[in-house]
């Protein structure tokens, strides 16, 4: 089952030819585009990661959240860890169908938001049921400056938040630069963000760093990832 990101801290064929950098190029393929982001974010490394940990934090205006996760993605064991008394509560993902333990399905939904805010990209190549579309240059929404607008439209039903559309801001180094999120498919924004403070995290790339023009804010700490055959923690680098 497709599960999608449901918190909002969180976001006919086209034959036009476009201005990509200094040549002029077909637009790709929902396919091709889908694999190419993926790609560029370390999906073909993804196989080596036994655990990735990682710590959620937001801020829209006066409220502030912080989640702290581990993830095993070969047995699906997710551990959810909070400050204060809060014991760490381990459940595996995704959940069945039938779970009934209504603690653990809020906590699921909370855990693919934080996942999906970190590892996006990643989700173009899992998420086989969402279309993706390359609709040539546009500007920026925040930046103001053009970049290759990518849309990713979820299926209408399934998920958390059926119909979910993000319109995705690609750089011409390949790296998303910020993202528009409407929630069921909206008209209006129901969140935009910058991609920003790119870090490779062993195999992978992240982005750490999310603003928006409203004061809004997502960001990581605490992340660090174990690959196959190396025993330590890796942590961000350059």
């Amino acid at each position: 089952m497709k599960i999608k990101p449901i918190c909002t801290f969180m976001l006919p064929v086209l034959t036009a030819t476009l201005v990509w950098g200094c040549a002029s190029q077909a637009r790709k393929t929902g396919d091709d585009v889908r694999r190419e982001i993926a790609q560029h974010y370390g999906i073909d490394g993804f196989g080596q990661v036994e655990a990735l940990r990682f710590t959620f934090n937001a801020r829209v205006g006066a409220k502030q959240v912080r989640r702290s996760w581990m993830w095993k993605p070969a047995t699906g064991e997710v551990t959810y860890d909070a400050d204060g008394p809060t014991k760490a509560v381990t459940f595996f993902h995704p959940l069945a169908a039938d779970a009934a333990d209504s603690g653990k399905r809020d906590l699921d939904a909370k855990f693919v938001n934080d996942r999906y805010w970190l590892l996006f990209p990643l989700h173009l190549a899992w998420d086989q049921a969402a279309e993706v579309e390359d609709q040539g240059r546009d500007r920026r929404p925040i930046g103001g400056d053009e970049a290759r607008r990518i849309e990713v439209r979820y299926p209408s039903m399934g998920g958390y938040t059926p119909g979910d559309v993000y319109e995705l801001f690609v750089g011409s180094d390949g790296r998303i630069a910020e993202w528009i999120y409407r929630r069921g498919g909206e008209a209006r924004p129901t969140r935009m963000s910058t991609w920003e403070s790119h870090r490779r995290l062993g195999p992978l790339l992240v982005s750490l760093d999310h603003h928006g023009p409203d004061g809004f804010r997502v960001w990581f700490s605490d992340v660090a990832i174990r690959v196959k055959d190396r025993p330590e923690w890796i942590q961000p680098g350059g």
